[in-house]
């Protein structure tokens, strides 16, 4: 899985925005990343299994306020929509599943369900595969919508092999249609750690745009200490941005707002971090009542100030110490992060970097520790 912060270059794209002087480019990057602007689909017949997938994806039980509903509170035919609690420019839309008639148009399913506004679309089934939704995955990707997924979802009743003699018999229904280098991903809904859900993960953010591949895992629930370390190098890339303008625009004559990034920024950005590594409050007690766990025990293991709270005077302490530092940081470091003609005003880069980085380090640590603890008590 770490394989794919080698297909995420955010940061050298950035590097070429600053410069080319399109300093616009990495101020919508920067917002893009805050606001984490993401739809996926997902297609299917309506029943617990799909239920528990997208309040999975949400990181949400079923008690929770926001969580999906064992009975659709839509009709057969409409999209259902659940925007994320936490991030709500996350969102997933329950697709009604496509119909098994015959004879079967799929670009009239496609229109219907605007299946190309999606940024990613789960096409999933419990049972063997139906022809039709084949015919709509291959009609997506004359399309061009490129970032299409078959997924199995196990139930409860399911053992591993009955879920591969099912994957067995559906790989055998797409090559019969003509799908090339056909895959079909194993989901147990209620433990997305196991099994195939990290795979597809590796492979969705692949293939989705650098911006919107950051996006969907800043949003996801920590599900992995592996996924911890992604979030962490993710809000790297957007922290190097936000330092980028705080630092390198001030060298350059080019009229922009002044101060792009200041503590105010800074606690947006740590803000945020909190709540995607889950080691705010509300989200601890969250993952201990789906872990059956003492939440007091989870939020013991913090050591960092801002996993607790993000504040404003914790953030300027951490800047004004990163300043007092900046002769400790190896001017290698700047030589490599900022564009050359921005060099000259890189102190204020620094310790914008330094100051946040470390944060991040120390909450992605406590998230770390937490994650460990829920699953291995959770068992």
């Amino acid at each position: 899985m770490a394989d794919l912060l080698k297909g995420i270059n955010l940061i050298e794209t950035l590097k070429e925005s600053m410069e080319s002087n399109k300093f616009s480019d990495v101020k919508d990057a920067v917002e893009d990343l805050l606001i984490s602007r993401i739809n996926l689909a997902v297609v299917g017949e309506r029943g617990d299994e799909k239920f528990s997938l997208i309040n999975s994806l949400h990181g949400l039980g079923p008690e929770d306020e926001g969580s999906a509903p064992s009975q659709s509170p839509v009709t057969p035919e409409e999209v259902g929509g659940y925007p994320n609690p936490k991030h709500p420019d996350f969102r997933l839309w329950d697709l009604p599943p496509v119909p098994i008639t015959s004879p079967f148009e799929p670009e009239g399913y496609i229109s219907r369900y605007k299946f190309l506004r999606y940024n990613a679309v789960f096409m999933t089934f419990t049972q063997i595969i139906q022809p039709n939704c084949v015919e709509v995955f291959l009609e997506a990707l004359s399309l061009q919508q490129k970032t299409v997924y078959f997924v199995l979802l196990g139930s409860m009743k399911d053992t591993d092999k009955s879920l591969e003699e099912k994957r067995k018999a559906s790989l055998e229904v797409l090559k019969s249609q003509g799908v090339k280098q056909p895959k079909i991903y194993l989901v147990r809904p209620l433990n997305l750690e196991k099994l195939d859900f990290p795979g597809l993960l590796v492979d969705v953010t692949k293939d989705l745009p650098e911006i919107r591949a950051h996006a969907l895992l800043l949003a996801l629930p920590t599900l992995t200490p592996t996924l911890v370390t992604l979030k962490k190098e993710a809000f790297k890339a957007l922290i190097w941005a936000a330092a980028s303008l705080s630092g390198g625009m001030s060298a350059i004559p080019v009229p922009l707002v002044a101060s792009m990034v200041d503590s105010s920024i800074a606690v947006r950005i740590l803000t945020k971090a909190q709540i995607s590594l889950c080691v705010d409050d509300e989200s601890i007690e969250r993952t201990a009542r789906q872990r059956h766990l003492e939440p007091t025990r989870l939020k013991e293991l913090r050591t960092c100030a801002l996993s607790v709270e993000v504040t404003k005077g914790e953030v300027k302490r951490r800047l004004a110490a990163a300043e007092k530092d900046l002769a400790t940081v190896s001017s290698k470091l700047v030589e490599m992060a900022l564009p050359r003609h921005a060099r000259l005003a890189s102190r204020s880069f620094t310790a914008m970097l330094q100051a946040l980085n470390g944060a991040i380090d120390e909450m992605a640590a406590d998230a770390e520790k937490i994650v460990a603890a829920a699953v291995e008590g959770g068992k």
